[in-house]
């Protein structure tokens, strides 16, 4: 892209324009309608400014630049004298060339008359990949809306194993107390069980689990508490621990317990103490994303990070037909920008100012440490640029967004797609646009890369000590809270709505649409198993002789040489695959409206998904909605039923509940024994194929004898209330 640069360097012997003598200088550079001021000064005639505009090509509608210099006052400000430049003779600059070195112009008034006073100007025509264009500003590059590059904090598990604790002194020593311990990390609190161990020697041996952040800001407070009532709990002791004097642990070996003291507001002869084991879990990875698209996989210790094995290239190109986001001065805008978000490293591209077919033409590369990772990239309206009219806050509007994972490009291609930007609103969903990316996967080891498909997903301590199903979304949770508040702390901020969208915070929640789509994900898996009995049936029944007669004489040849089952079942696999290689995917996929169930979702189930946790509509609303759960439930409760009836069923062919059912089983097997064991298995395997291949007219529409038996069998469910 295409950008007229100007750099405004300082300025001399500039003349005084009131009574007093002084001046209060600043520069004004005008392009058309487009208008950039720098910083003034007050009383001073030599000022230095250094300050570069950048003007986007493509907007410019004037033939002329005009730079003025300004004498600021109260009322109205003064001109000082000007410098004109015709945009047909201004030089092209092409990296890697020397920056344009900056000239002295005289100045001049109104009529072209040269007046006293000079300024230190460089003007030129250059790209983005300017040096200087990061730093600019202008009409398409503010201060607040600059690229930027922000990095996620280092996370890290800080696991808390309460042991014992001793030499308590409960405030009420007629009672036996009821001991638990609290421990508080910045906005994270969680305790353990009450001891059982009713003493003032209490015992735990419980772990407790947080998320911590370099640089650690905040101690670990931990307190032991006597609960005298429902909502009365004695302290009976404090510490706080600093997190950079723990010990970190970067495997599974175990770490030394340490005695720490509890202090207590009273003044006492000796101390109560606690016994803990508290170390920082370096072998873990800190899921701050769904592993289901999560961006990185490594552990936090830097030490156990593998080589990478290539780079990932991006370059966000165009967006296309962009949605009004907001309205300001009585008309529709959009004021875009990029987001993308692969493992610690976020970016932002800048921001295009009242515009619905912005062009960035950015580009930014990553590390690619695992190929099954995800990017993702979001497109947002800036609504902290000159207020606007939007109501409920200044909270950046959410555009769409796309994922693309790695695993599914080929390696060294560039990818030049369009992708649609599509968001769910309480309406249904809606269409905002089209982003135009770049994407190159570029792989330095190939070997290297295919050793990584058989390796774990996770970090080893993820399978050596797993944790819970609850402690990781809890843990996830306040990852998400720490990353967004660290990123909304930088300058310009990533703020909090931005860092929950691109983390997908809200996954976890009960979605009536969700549910839809997922059990329509479970019919298409099954799909195939399901098609393939529609066909096994069609050859039973003899629906074409044909295949019938040739699926018998397959069936005969791999009894008779049995060997030769498992490569025929590979060398299918494989032809399928071959063939399949013709209708390859040659785009990244992208969001999908008919896999999530978004278009044809009815307006209660959306807005029973927008609703908050807890609840905030009517009681009306929320009873029809527990009504209908309920009766979803009701149905998923009698499908578990069934599928426990039949286990039940199997059980009972040798548990002697029903005696004369067990005991035809049991002579049955025995029978079956003597007869397989004196007659050859392909004669018994050739007999059973045949028979379950036998033509119609062989067959009954009564269910088979076996099959009756099984249905016969009792269950538990007459035990049931």
């Amino acid at each position: 892209m295409q950008y007229l640069y100007v750099r405004v360097v300082k300025a001399k012997d500039l003349p005084a324009k009131d009574v007093t003598g002084s001046l209060d200088p600043y520069v004004e550079v005008r392009l058309g309608n487009y208008r950039g001021t720098t910083r003034h000064f007050e009383k001073k005639s030599n000022p230095e400014w250094n300050q570069v505009f950048a003007f986007s090509k493509e907007r410019i509608q004037a033939s002329v630049l005009e730079v003025n210099v300004k004498d600021k006052d109260f009322i109205k400000d003064d001109f000082v004298g000007r410098v004109m430049f015709d945009l047909n003779d201004i030089p092209k600059r092409v990296p890697p060339d020397s920056p344009l070195a900056p000239q002295w112009y005289r100045l001049e008034d109104r009529s072209g008359n040269k007046v006293k006073g000079e300024l230190m100007l460089a003007v030129w025509m250059g790209t983005q990949a300017d040096e200087a264009f990061p730093e600019s500003c202008g009409a398409d590059a503010l201060a607040n809306i600059r690229s930027k590059v922000y990095l996620s904090p280092k996370l890290w598990y800080l696991r808390v194993n309460v042991i014992e604790a001793q030499d308590l002194i409960p405030g009420d020593r007629s009672r036996f107390p009821e001991v638990y311990v609290k421990a508080i990390l910045g906005n994270q609190a969680l305790r353990t069980r009450v001891s059982m161990s009713k003493t003032i020697n209490p015992m735990w041996n419980e772990d407790l689990m947080f998320v911590a952040a370099e640089p650690f800001e905040e101690p670990l407070i931990l307190s032991v508490e006597d609960r005298v009532a429902p909502n009365n709990d004695d302290v009976l002791g404090r510490c706080a621990i600093p997190l950079q004097y723990i010990e970190r642990r970067l495997d599974h070996r175990p770490i030394n317990s340490k005695w720490y003291n509890l202090e207590k507001k009273k003044e006492i002869k000796f101390a109560s103490r606690i016994h803990m084991r508290l170390y920082l879990e370096g072998g873990y990875h800190v899921l701050d994303e769904s592993t289901h698209y999560s961006s990185d996989l490594r552990p936090t210790a830097k030490q156990l990070w593998k080589s990478s094995i290539g780079v990932l290239e991006l370059g966000i190109l165009n967006a296309q037909g962009l949605s009004p986001m907001k309205t300001k001065d009585n008309r529709a805008t959009t004021d875009a920008y990029c987001v993308a978000k692969y493992g610690q490293k976020w970016v932002r591209t800048r921001t295009i100012i009242d515009s619905f077919a912005p062009k960035w033409n950015e580009q930014y590369t990553w590390e690619v440490f695992d190929p099954c990772t995800v990017i993702t990239i979001g497109v947002f309206d800036n609504c902290h640029l000159h207020g606007g009219d939007k109501p409920g806050g200044a909270r950046d509007s959410r555009i769409g967004k796309v994922r693309i994972r790695l695993s599914t490009l080929e390696t060294d291609r560039v990818y030049t797609h369009s992708y649609p930007l599509l968001v769910l609103h309480h309406t249904g969903v809606k269409k905002m646009g089209e982003i135009h990316l770049a994407v190159r996967f570029t792989c330095s080891s190939l070997m290297n890369m295919m050793h990584m498909y058989s390796q774990p997903l996770l970090p080893k301590m993820h399978y050596i000590h797993p944790l819970t199903v609850t402690q990781l979304d809890s843990l996830r949770h306040q990852a998400t809270q720490i990353v967004s508040m660290r990123l909304s702390r930088a300058e310009p901020p990533l703020r909090k709505e931005i860092v929950e969208y691109m983390l997908d915070v809200g996954s976890h929640m009960w979605s009536m649409r969700r549910s839809k789509a997922n059990f329509f994900r479970i019919m298409g898996v099954l799909g195939g198993l399901i098609a393939i009995g529609r066909w096994f049936d069609q050859i039973c029944n003899w629906k074409n002789p044909i295949t019938t007669v040739l699926i018998h004489i397959l069936f005969l040849i791999l009894v008779l040489y049995p060997e030769l089952i498992l490569p025929t079942i590979f060398l299918y696999l494989f032809l399928i695959g071959v063939w399949y290689y013709r209708w390859r995917p040659r785009h990244p996929p992208h969001m999908d409206t008919r896999l999530s169930c978004a278009d044809n979702a009815n307006p209660d189930e959306l807005d029973e998904e927008f609703d908050t946790f807890p609840t905030s509509r009517p009681p009306d609303i929320v009873r029809m909605r527990y009504d209908r759960l309920r009766s979803i439930a009701g149905r998923i409760q009698t499908v578990v039923g069934d599928l426990a009836t039949q286990g039940e069923r199997l059980q009972s062919l040798l548990s002697w509940r029903d005696p004369r059912a067990t005991a035809l089983f049991v002579l049955f097997c025995l029978i079956a024994a003597i007869v397989l064991y004196v007659t050859p298995f392909q004669v018994v395997a050739l007999l059973s194929g045949f028979y379950v291949l036998r033509h119609p007219r062989f067959r009954h529409k009564l269910p088979s004898a076996p099959l009756n038996f099984f249905r016969r069998l009792p269950a538990r469910t007459d035990c049931m209330l």
